[in-house]
């Protein structure tokens, strides 16, 4: 037996190819596969090896979320992958995968906030941070598949999984998303390599009616100018080496078994050259509810064939079916071993070979926590905090008496924590129906009654069980009234619950009204439960065809107003507000989204001033559902841009323009915009342009300022957006200080594809719009491209770098 694969001094894939050599049948189709140990005794051993008996490609860890010590998680890790290593006849290592969009499933783990609140923090210094935290936790306990960042472009609140996403422009999530990529992939933890798993590839946020997993009618420019962007940015940008595709049909073929998305399209027009994993029960999904392919082996290989590498979250497609095909000659060989090399290439890259194993004990401790953890994680949800409304209620003075503070979130930390979060997994083991895609089952609480929130189907989630998650997890979180409390002592701060999540129950407006009639102020937390299953109001697979605000909380804003106190409405949720009552009666509306562990900290200093929020809102909030989609950068003549010949400028019962535009948000100072200057007037295609502006606080707080660059192509040979965000940069000003913020675009960011479905730069007038918002411009120029040009779509530009000048 040859054991060349073992010499460290090859390239990975080399050492691939050479175990590629000397692998069975059995284990090849072991290496396409994945082991899913989901049962509340995750130490059923003996059911692992039954899954692993050649070996595996990958390890579920979902059900370290139950696990109660990070020694346990760990110890568990390193048992596994010895069975997986035993049976395996050259004794392979499973690579583990574990979600990491806002932190490891992992007891004492850093959780961060929801995706679309970093979103509003338009930072991606402190994305790529926060993946770093994310992959040296996950790491140290053995971790090397990180699925994030989400990549997908949101334009519908409908659908619930808003929340994971950064939003509605393709340059902000490209940005962020290969931010985050080179955060997972840039460092080593035990001598291992996390690789960076981007989902949901592509248009998975398009689906009809907003509904989980649905159709998405997405034409081809569309799919790869909007949606295709941040995906082809942290390819380019960020070597990303892992891609999940979504569930949906795309031109009436399923993303997982389409050959013209994952190989035409990703590998041989994207360039990318990882390892593509299905998303769980993807691959049956295409046989058993998207009705494609005559059997569960046939869609087995009509997946393999497409570029789906690995099956998760156990085998269907890729089972003993599909194993009989190749060894009567039915199948490809070459297509199996295709997959395998690639699946081999990344457990070498990742250095699983040499380490295994999860840290234990003393080692494990020391690497995978730091006191700074918990810091980024403040300062994310600071950033992610939006203020939508003032009237200058806001900050609160330290003078104030009383406090009326109501709402079901205000005395229940767990509500910070939104979809995807180790604490709403937990959460889901208590669910009386799934939602989770490709997991069946949940707790089942027997003898127990299903309660739910009043006059909707949602369960409950204020009981004992729920309850005993936070204390465990995270014992010193507090929630916004003990926050409250311990930083205003002087103030009387009375709380009642006043309404719940969802539905029209007022059975608690008297006993709320009662304490706000003697209090100062009034502060409202209002919206639902960002989370998962059964208990959420909005989540995976829990979708809406209402975006607004529940009912209870609309009427209790009426009645509340009529006592003529100040109110103050904080929202948590993960899809923006959006309210007519909170509009019209409330003096400051401040958007909180989910913001995690540490989110008490965050919304107080808000409030009280200590810290000015700066956050901009990464989505364009419709009044109404009826409006979506809505988006800023439409097609000329479309949206609230529609020409006046055309029709009416509103529809009849609502206006076009959005409630809350992309990019807004206020600050507690005042920021001036001067001196726009163009570094020159014409660029050729692949040439590059500066453009500087100078931005003044001329307030008298110190305070973050997100100065946004716009191109707008006045005309050109096919429809193009009225805008385009082209680059940003978050800066934080001292009273009367002034920065000189710089951006650098090259041409080509403004490439698209023309008639024949090439990526063209072409000539013509760029207007330049430089502001505080989509639709607050300050400063506007112009700049010609000189000729046309045309490039590979992966060789363009994405987004404008920015950076401060030095004075």
């Amino acid at each position: 037996m040859s054991e060349r694969y073992l010499d460290t001094k090859l390239e990975p894939a080399l050492r691939a190819q050479a175990l590629l050599e000397e692998l069975s049948l059995e284990e090849k189709i072991a290496q396409i596969n994945c082991v899913f140990p989901f049962d509340k005794d995750y130490n059923n051993y003996k059911k692992i090896a039954e899954g692993t008996k050649h070996g595996i490609g990958e390890v579920s860890t979902l059900e370290m979320r139950r696990m109660e010590t990070l020694e346990d998680a760990a110890k568990w890790q390193k048992k596994v992958q010895e069975i997986v290593m035993e049976n395996s006849e050259h004794h392979i290592p499973a690579i583990f995968h574990m979600e990491g969009l806002c932190g490891a499933f992992i007891q004492d783990s850093t959780s961060f906030p929801s995706g679309i609140g970093r979103g509003a923090g338009f930072d991606p210094e402190l994305e790529e941070k926060i993946a770093e935290i994310v992959s040296r936790q996950e790491a140290a306990c053995g971790v090397t598949h990180v699925l994030g960042p989400v990549l997908d472009i949101s334009r519908d609140s409908r659908m619930g999984r808003q929340g994971e996403t950064y939003g509605e422009d393709p340059v902000l999530a490209s940005s962020l998303g290969a931010a985050y990529t080179r955060g997972i992939q840039k460092g080593k933890t035990a001598g291992r390599c996390t690789e960076s798993v981007a989902k949901h590839f592509l248009a998975f946020h398009n689906s009809q009616g907003g509904i989980h997993g649905a159709a998405s009618d997405t034409p081809p420019r569309l799919l790869e100018e909007i949606y295709g962007k941040p995906f082809q940015a942290a390819i380019q940008e960020a070597g990303l080496l892992g891609i999940m595709p979504c569930y949906c049909l795309i031109d009436g073929e399923p993303a997982s078994a389409s050959r013209k998305l994952l190989t035409g399209l990703l590998r041989e027009k994207m360039g990318f050259d990882g390892v593509c994993v299905s998303d769980y029960g993807a691959i049956g999904n295409v046989y058993g509810t998207q009705h494609v392919c005559e059997t569960i082996e046939e869609a087995g290989v009509r997946c393999l064939e497409a570029g789906m590498d690995i099956e998760m979250p156990d085998p269907a497609g890729y089972g003993e079916g599909l194993k009989k095909l190749f060894e009567n000659g039915k199948a490809d060989m070459a297509v199996l071993d295709r997959a395998v090399i690639r699946v081999l290439t990344a457990k070498f890259r990742m250095g699983l070979f040499e380490n295994p194993f999860a840290l234990q004990d003393e080692a494990l401790r020391k690497v995978f926590t730091d006191e700074k953890d918990q810091e980024i994680s403040l300062q994310s949800a600071k950033e992610s905090m939006v203020l939508l409304k003032n009237n200058g209620v806001l900050p609160l003075s330290r003078d104030v008496k009383k406090i009326a503070l109501i709402g079901p979130h205000a005395d229940s930390a767990r509500k910070f924590f939104g979809g995807y979060t180790h604490m709403c997994m937990m959460e889901s083991t208590y669910a009386i129906a799934n939602s989770i895609a490709g997991v069946s089952g949940s707790e089942n609480i027997s003898n127990r009654e299903f309660v739910t929130v009043p006059g909707t189907n949602i369960q409950s989630d204020e009981t004992e069980e729920f309850d005993a998650i936070l204390k465990l997890q995270k014992p010193g979180c507090r929630s916004l009234l003990e926050e409250l409390q311990i930083k205003l002592p002087d103030t009387e701060v009375v709380y009642t619950y006043g309404y719940p999540i969802a539905g029209a129950d007022e059975s608690g407006f008297e006993e709320a009204l009662s304490a706000a009639r003697d209090a100062d102020i009034i502060i409202l937390t209002l919206g639902g439960k960002h989370g998962t299953c059964s208990m959420a109001s909005m989540g995976e697979g829990v979708d809406a065809s209402d975006i607004n605000l529940p009912k209870c909380q609309d009427e209790f804003m009426k009645k509340a107003a009529e006592l003529g106190k100040p109110m103050v409405g904080i929202h948590f949720n993960g899809r923006p507000i959006s309210s007519d009552a909170a509009d019209e009666y409330l003096d400051a509306i401040l958007e909180a989204w989910n913001p995690s562990e540490t989110g008490a900290k965050a919304v107080v200093r808000v409030l009280l001033g200590e810290y000015n929020p700066g956050g901009k809102m990464p989505v364009t909030t419709a009044y109404h559902a009826g409006q979506i989609p809505i988006f800023y950068n439409h097609p000329y003549n479309s949206s609230w841009h529609q020409s006046g010949s055309i029709g009416f400028l509103s529809y009849v019962d609502l206006p076009h323009t959005p409630r809350y535009y992309f990019g807004h948000g206020l600050s507690y100072t005042r920021f001036e915009y001067s001196n726009l200057i163009l570094s020159k007037k014409e660029i050729s295609p692949f040439g590059t342009i500066r453009i500087e502006t100078d931005v003044e606080n001329v307030g008298d707080r110190e305070g973050d300022e997100v100065v946004q660059l716009y191109l707008r192509d006045i005309y050109a040979s096919m429809a193009r957006p009225v805008k385009e965000l082209a680059g940003f940069k978050r800066i934080t000003l001292k009273p009367g200080e002034k920065k000189t913020v710089v951006f650098e675009v090259k041409g080509s960011q403004l490439a698209f594809l023309d008639a024949d479905m090439r990526w063209k730069i072409e000539k013509g007038t760029i207007r330049v719009e430089v502001g505080s918002s989509s639709e607050d411009i300050r400063l506007t120029d112009e700049y010609r491209v000189a000729d046309d040009g045309w490039l590979e779509g992966k060789d363009r530009g994405f987004y404008a770098g920015a950076y401060i000048k030095e004075r």
